[in-house]
């Protein structure tokens, strides 16, 4: 792997993937993780793969839940391979897109939201 893929994100990010994330591709897996906060909160993090920002977000996160004892249920979706996705959630629950984002849902509504710096784990548990 070059230094810019490391610094940038190279072709093996997709391959680095936590395995306690859930992907949501598609509409079908949208609607399973809705369904799932209606038992227990979730928590959806919207990640812009082409942006190096969003990746040390994501990275700093996810040494969050590593680090934790409590089990979380955990979305990922990629915003730029599944962006119809991403603005649905938007319009679904009410909330403005950005990105990162990291999105909590009980009971099928958006009970908090973070861009950015501002997300952190805390938010879930």
């Amino acid at each position: 792997m070059s230094f810019f893929d490391k610094i940038f994100g190279g072709k093996s990010e997709a391959s680095e993937q936590k395995s306690f994330w859930k992907k949501i591709e598609d509409e079908a897996d949208l609607k399973a993780a809705i369904e799932n906060s209606n038992t227990h909160k979730i928590g959806i993090f919207k990640h812009s793969t082409s942006c190096f920002i969003s990746k040390t977000v994501l990275r700093n996160f996810e040494k969050e839940v590593e680090n934790q004892d409590e089990k979380v249920e955990l979305y990922y979706l990629d915003l730029l391979a599944h962006r119809p996705l991403s603005n649905k959630i938007a319009e679904d629950l009410g909330i403005r897109h950005e990105s990162p984002q990291f999105i909590v849902i009980e009971n099928g509504k958006a009970v908090n939201n973070a861009s950015h710096q501002d997300i952190s784990l805390s938010q879930l548990l």
